[in-house]
């Protein structure tokens, strides 16, 4: 960062802005000046509701998706096939999948994915409480729709391990190419994916 330019205050800004996932140098110093510069307004509106959402968002007890109350939309919604679980890698995901109109049961966000080289494993992804969500429910068909990398096989065969024989367990996968991650599929290679999804 050029300090002969950019102010210590403004530097701080880009820097906090590069934080983000695919915002580069570049994007970062744009983006800053963008909102300082020509739309002061819109960076204190973003600064606020930012400010007011991480004071009152917090995790679903019964799929760690993101809501402002203890359970949300989805899980509290009767109309939703408790039968049929989803377990996704994170939020978006999660919001590709609702987007295409595929799958109408319910889900369980993992937010990450077995990575022993990050320090992440089971516990991180709070298995033990998918295991009581299993547990409580009358599951008979988990769909695991987790993206087809090292850390996503791992998971997957993971989750295969520890959940009751009895239990359909399927595989999302057509159209899927390795490494590829799900929220950035289009919806119509999301359904066949859903539709060819494979027993584990």
């Amino acid at each position: 960062m050029n300090n002969k330019i950019f102010s210590p205050k403004i530097t701080a800004v880009i820097e906090s802005l590069r934080k983000l996932p695919t915002i580069g140098k570049k994007s970062s110093q744009r983006l800053a000046l963008h909102l300082l510069d020509k739309s002061p307004e819109t960076a204190i509106a973003i600064a606020k509701s930012l400010l007011e959402a991480t004071n009152s968002i917090t995790n679903c007890k019964h799929c760690q998706a993101l809501t402002e109350n203890e359970i949300c939309a989805i899980c509290s919604d009767s109309k939703r096939d408790d039968s049929k679980l989803c377990i996704v890698e994170n939020m978006l995901d999660l919001v590709a999948i609702e987007d295409a109109h595929i799958f109408k049961g319910k889900y369980f966000i993992l937010n990450g994915r077995i990575s022993p080289l990050d320090g992440i494993g089971p516990k991180e992804l709070k298995l033990n409480l998918l295991e009581s969500i299993i547990a409580s429910r009358n599951i008979n068909e988990i769909i695991l729709a987790i993206s087809p990398t090292v850390e996503g096989e791992t998971t997957a065969h993971f989750i295969s391990q520890i959940i009751d024989k009895n239990i359909i367990i399927s595989r999302i996968g057509f159209g899927v190419p390795f490494g590829g991650e799900l929220e950035y599929l289009d919806q119509q290679t999301l359904l066949h994916a859903f539709n060819a999804r494979t027993s584990l």
